[in-house]
């Protein structure tokens, strides 16, 4: 149990801390969201409900963070497909990326700075 609760601590520190094998920089993902025949990433948005509605990244779905334990909507995805989380800031994501991990998912990574990096850059809002 306790090095359950280590490894939920490395992953929850992970998400608020930026390198690029960890995070994906917002340019990067909005070029692979650009492009004329995107091959895009599982982009998985793990805010509320009442967030993910107000707006969020085009093209991402909808899993808050607290059903990244029993979630079955990734049950079709390869697991060494590339999954690029976020949440608001940070932490959720990191809870999620767990989860995602635990599950046998390979690269998964974060959206550098989140979706206040990305609102804050004007960056396509999907509503």
């Amino acid at each position: 149990m306790k090095l359950f609760f280590v490894s939920l601590m490395a992953f929850f520190l992970q998400a608020c801390s930026t390198s690029s094998e960890t995070h994906i920089k917002q340019s990067e993902l909005l070029s692979l969201l650009s492009s004329p025949e995107p091959v895009l990433p599982v982009i998985i948005d793990v805010r509320s409900n009442m967030e993910y509605t107000n707006g969020h990244i085009p093209h991402a779905q909808h899993i808050p963070f607290w059903r990244s334990f029993t979630t079955d909507v990734l049950d079709n995805t390869d697991k060494q497909e590339n999954i690029i989380l976020y949440c608001e800031h940070g932490p959720r994501a990191g809870i999620a990326k767990f989860a995602y991990y635990m599950a046998g998912y390979q690269n998964i990574r974060y959206v550098e700075g989140h979706m206040t990096a990305w609102r804050s850059a004007g960056l396509p809002i999907d509503k």
